[in-house]
Formats: structure tokens, C-alpha cells, sequence
């Protein structure tokens, strides 16, 4: 087994693609914040695919985080020189690429000095982010910046010393602009519609709290383009971890992916950019197309299929795509209630989309949890499948599977499953999910209550009734029942 570092690159197998670019000639141009499993499998894979042409020397990865267990991250990725063994999980077989495109990992610090001093270098000319959907600090209802939640709060109080990223950015872009060194692009990789947009909210809206001229400058000088990012990858565990053992491997932490990507951006860059329609990268004025219609036919094809899967006592996704009934359900909701409100993009069709996006779901070598899938749904199902629910009730069509969806989640966040086994705690807001869900039980309504996922729905006719009918029919007959009557149903 050959310990992953700088020093045994030219040891590993021949079957294991590895960096051509010498690594020691690489000069950090991007810090990012949320140095995950996608981020890994994706931009990061994306700027060393430029370094294999000769590009982008110039434009080497920082990590960096914010959380306590962001420094047990750093520790790992430092012991084997900030490399990363990719799995890519073809149905025709696997391979294994190191990726070498981070150089280093901002140390994580209370204060979060050190993070704010590497952005505010002038070598930084793009600081991106994968810190979750649920992570921008936005009321699910209004979409307006939650200002007072303790988090904003704290860091508009104390500004110099904040305890989030959007904290530190605005730290940053403080000593940038008072030093005279200019901005930086601030680049969202979150599944979000109108990513940019958000973070642009996010960032300028914190700044005011506490330097509304910063707030100001940030607003005119910053760029902040909106991007569709895609791909399966699943978390990390023990199978993924014998699995880059058998490429004679020893990599703490291994990426598994599956064999499809997509990367769509605008081309909105204030400090440069490097070269990434050379790797594939699309560069587009239409992102919001290409993004939504990855959100409300991929992101919310998960949450249609994932609490009906955890209720039913299934483990994978690809295992959830082949029960007849859950994949039927996912089909006719998809075909009937999703694409009627997605239009198309160059070289897709919104029916082509689905037809991919079933294909890359069933996939049996993507071990994709429906546990994973299903996390934060109180995001989830409030960013990418109400604005569905949305559309079609003001379209006056059916919106009867999605309100199926919605009482699938409230059965789910109840807390166990039809054999009466225990669902863990599978969300930020667990507690407060499964006591309402409980009341709901007795009383559908209660669940649609909750203002803060559901605003005005709770008082949409056709829809808060299809709701309390399906999860009346959940908690009487089961779920595979429930499905069954969805199908059966005009």
C-alpha cells in the first residue's frame, strides 16, 4: 500500500492517472471555503484537468473552513500534501485519478484571522464556496437575509473577529479595499438558483449591518456569477475507502464520483479567471435555464423519491430506482408536475434531462445513500420542490404528486419508518420537524403551519387537501399503498 504524498506520486500504480504539472511550481490564485467531497469531485478536478494542458499555474486551490471539524479536514489533506485520489464509478468498471490542483489549507482558528489574511492577499482573485444550500443565511419564505439570526448578529457586532466564511469575506474585502489591493470575485458552488445572486445578497447585506460604505463597494467592485454545478458524489466511508485500497492506495480521504459532470457559469469575473471551458466548463448568459432545470428535475427528483425510500426501509438510491412502484412515482410525477414548468437548453430537452438523470440515479455503482439524499430536507424540499408546487397551483395544474412529496417528508421527520423502526435525526431542525410531524399525525394541517417552509400554501385548497389526504393514507395504509393509489389515480 503506497501512502499518498508529493514524494510517492511516481510509485502508484500505472493504472492511477496522477499530475504531469509539477506541483511545486503552482502558485495559489482561488481560496476556497468547503473543502468536501464535491468540491473535490468537481471544481477541484476541473482546474487540475487545465494544469494537465500546461494552464493555470497561476490559479492553485487554498482550502479553507470554518468549523472545528474543517481543522480534522485539514490535518488529513496535509498529511498527504493536499492530494486527492478521485474514483470514478462507470457501470462498465472503476478508475482512479490523483488530483493535485490545492497547494495548501488556511489553518482554522477562532477569530478566523488566518482565512481573512490569506483572502486578503493580492494573489486571491477568486475566493468560491460549497458551504450547503442551507448555509447563505436566507429566510426560506421571503428569500430576504436573515440579519437576525446569531450567526449575522455576532459577526456584525464584532467584524474584525467573525465566526463565518461570509464574515471573514467581508473582513477580507475590508483590508483589500483600505490597502488599495481591489476585489475579488466571490463565486458560489451550491446547488442554489441564482447562487450568485444569493451570495451577493448574503455578502453586501452583511457589510451593511456593520460598514455600509464597504457594503457599497463590495456591491459595485465585486462580481459574483451565478453557476449550475452537477454531479453525483456520495459521502465517504468505509466502502470507499477499501475501494481506493485496491488501487494500492493509502488516501485518508478518497472521493468516489460518478461518470458525469457539468459545470455552467457566467462569465462574470472582476480579478480574471482561469481558462475552464478548456476543461469542459460551459460559459453562459442563460444559467438560470441550464440551473433549473438540474434543480427541479435532478435536486428535486431526490427529495421526490428519498423520504418515500426512508419510510419504506430502502438504503441506496439505485436500489430506490429499481422498487417498480418508487421509480413509476418518480417517473409520472416528473413527467406531469415537473417538466410542464422547465424549459429547454442547448442540446437538452427537458424529457432528454429526465431520461439521464433516471439513468444516473439507477446507476449500481454509485452507492448514493437515500439517507444522504434526504438530509436537510427543511432546505431541500423548500428551495427545489416548492417553487414547483408554486408554478403549478398558479398554472392550475395537477400538483398532486408534489403534494404526495410533501407528505412523504412530514411522515419521514415523524421518526419511524412503516416496519416501525427508527429513522434517526436527519436534519438541522430535527427537533422542532418531528414534533410537528408527530402533531400532524392527528392533524395534517399542523405540518403545512410551519410559515417559515410553507407561507401561503398552508391556505392553497388543492393542494393543503391532496396533502392531508396522502398523509392520512400514509399513517392508515402504509406508504407502498399510498404510492399505489398516486398511480392508479387520473
Amino acid at each position: 500500500m503506497i501512502k499518498l504524498s508529493n514524494a510517492t506520486l511516481d510509485q502508484l500504480p500505472g493504472s492511477v492517472l496522477r499530475p504531469t504539472y509539477d506541483r511545486s511550481q503552482l502558485t495559489p490564485g482561488i481560496v476556497h471555503i468547503g473543502l468536501g467531497n464535491f468540491h473535490r469531485a468537481h471544481q477541484s478536478w476541473y482546474l487540475h484537468r487545465l494544469m494537465q494542458q500546461g494552464l493555470a499555474q497561476d490559479w492553485a486551490i487554498i482550502g479553507a473552513g470554518v468549523r472545528a471539524f474543517d481543522a480534522e479536514q485539514r490535518d488529513r489533506l496535509a498529511a498527504q500534501d493536499y492530494l486527492t485520489t478521485l474514483i470514478e464509478l462507470d457501470p462498465s468498471g472503476t478508475s482512479a485519478e490523483v488530483v493535485g490542483s490545492m497547494i495548501g489549507y488556511v489553518p482554522v482558528a477562532d477569530g478566523n484571522g488566518p482565512l481573512i489574511a490569506q483572502m486578503a492577499d493580492p494573489a486571491i482573485r477568486i475566493v468560491s464556496l460549497t458551504v450547503t444550500e442551507g448555509g447563505y443565511y436566507i429566510d426560506p419564505v421571503t428569500k430576504a437575509f436573515d440579519a437576525g439570526h446569531p450567526d449575522m448578529a455576532h459577526d456584525a457586532a464584532q467584524p474584525d473577529t467573525p465566526r463565518t466564511a461570509f464574515g471573514a469575506m467581508v473582513a477580507a474585502l475590508r483590508l483589500r479595499r483600505d490597502r488599495g489591493l481591489g476585489p475579488f470575485t466571490a463565486q458560489s458552488c451550491d446547488n442554489l438558483q441564482g447562487n450568485g445572486t444569493i451570495l451577493r445578497q448574503t455578502l453586501v447585506s452583511l457589510a451593511r449591518l456593520s460598514h455600509p460604505m464597504l457594503a457599497d463597494w463590495i456591491d459595485a467592485n465585486c462580481s459574483f456569477p451565478n453557476s449550475m454545478v452537477d454531479c453525483i458524489v456520495p459521502a465517504t466511508g468505509p466502502r470507499e475507502l477499501a475501494l481506493v485500497q485496491s488501487f494500492g492506495i493509502a488516501d485518508a480521504v478518497p472521493v468516489t464520483h460518478e461518470n458525469f459532470r457539468q459545470w455552467v457559469i457566467e462569465d462574470a469575473f472582476c480579478a480574471g479567471r482561469p481558462d475552464w471551458d478548456k476543461a469542459g466548463t460551459t460559459f453562459s448568459d442563460n444559467v438560470h435555464g441550464y440551473e433549473a432545470q438540474k434543480i427541479r428535475i435532478l435536486n428535486a427528483g431526490h427529495q421526490v423519491i428519498a423520504a418515500v425510500a426512508e419510510v419504506m426501509g430502502l438504503t441506496t438510491i439505485s436500489e430506490t430506482m429499481a422498487n417498480p412502484l418508487i421509480h413509476a412515482m418518480f417517473r409520472k410525477i416528473a413527467e406531469t408536475e415537473i417538466l410542464p414548468h422547465v424549459t429547454p437548453v442547448p442540446g437538452m430537452t427537458p424529457a432528454q434531462y429526465l431520461d439521464l438523470i433516471d439513468q444516473r440515479f439507477a446507476n449500481p455503482a454509485i452507492v448514493d445513500t437515500v439517507r444522504r439524499v434526504a438530509f436537510d430536507g427543511s432546505s431541500r424540499q423548500t428551495g427545489m420542490v416548492l417553487p414547483t408546487v408554486r408554478d403549478g397551483l398558479r398554472a392550475g395544474v395537477s400538483v398532486q404528486g408534489l403534494a404526495l412529496v410533501q407528505a412523504a417528508w412530514a411522515r419521514m421527520c415523524q421518526g419511524t419508518r412503516d416496519d416501525s423502526s427508527v429513522i434517526e435525526p436527519n436534519d438541522p431542525f430535527w427537533p422542532a420537524l418531528s414534533k410537528r410531524a408527530n402533531e400532524a399525525r392527528a392533524n395534517p394541517r399542523r405540518w403545512l403551519e410551519m410559515k417559515q417552509s410553507y407561507g401561503e400554501l398552508v391556505d392553497a385548497k388543492v393542494f393543503a387537501d391532496a396533502f392531508d389526504r396522502w398523509l392520512t393514507m400514509m399513517y392508515r395504509d402504509g406508504m407502498a399503498a399510498t404510492v399505489r393509489r398516486y398511480l392508479e389515480a387520473d
